[in-house]
């Protein structure tokens, strides 16, 4: 295993240790905002690592904001009594990103823990095929693959890409924010090419799997090679 991919997987150990130690404080309680929830976790993370430092916006999404994709700024809910949100987060540790997003459910509502389960399924079901198929893979395919799991699992897919590059900070400027560079259906390049400084290509792997008419959505991402 090279250095750079090493890194990369320390970042995101480290990530799951904060988003482990959100829910070992108990700071998903109903009645806080998405805002508020994120400064607490903003905190968090620089008193257990140090960090202030993100590569992207950090976001929590409860309710019906759960629909939206990253590029989206909605308002700030309140969490409820029987919620789902989903956190999103890019910390940055000692100049590797990590890039680690997961699903959360307050209540024992069915249909919500449906599917908080069933992104995480996925993902995993996604980064099978993912490997098993990677030397031959573009990201158009693995995108269309990706759709059909949403279908597969009986949800629509909630985002117009489904992954994108990392590595160390901060990446967007090395590599660009092409769509060569992003899990999306106008990449017709192999995943397996190299990026443009000659090196391995290291990917996050996202599932946004929403429910229009139930006004819920789900995330599960982090890294997959």
């Amino acid at each position: 295993m090279n250095s750079k991919i090493q890194n990369l997987y320390l970042a995101e150990k480290n990530a799951c240790i904060l988003f482990n130690e959100i829910e070992n404080r108990n700071l998903i309680v109903p009645g806080k905002s998405e805002k508020e929830l994120n400064i607490e976790i903003f905190d968090l993370a620089f008193e257990l690592f140090g960090i202030k430092k993100y590569w992207h916006k950090r976001i929590v999404r409860a309710g019906k904001n759960t629909l939206l994709p990253y590029a989206h700024n909605p308002e700030n809910l309140i969490l409820q009594n029987d919620d789902i949100f989903f956190l999103d987060f890019g910390p940055v540790f000692e100049e590797w990103e990590a890039d680690f997003g997961r699903t959360f459910v307050i209540g024992e509502n069915p249909r919500k823990l449906k599917l908080k389960l069933d992104v995480e399924k996925a993902w995993y079901e996604g980064k099978a095929f993912f490997h098993e198929n990677k030397p031959t893979l573009t990201g158009a395919d693995f995108y269309s693959f990706t759709k059909d799991l949403a279908l597969k699992y009986g949800w629509e897919y909630g985002n117009e890409h489904c992954g994108h590059l990392i590595g160390n900070f901060p990446h967007e400027k090395l590599l660009g924010e092409e769509k060569i560079n992003y899990i999306h259906p106008e990449n017709a390049e192999l995943m397996s090419n190299l990026d443009v400084l000659g090196q391995e290509r290291n990917w996050i792997y996202e599932i946004h799997f929403i429910d229009e008419k139930e006004q819920i959505g789900g995330f599960f991402e982090q890294l997959i090679s």
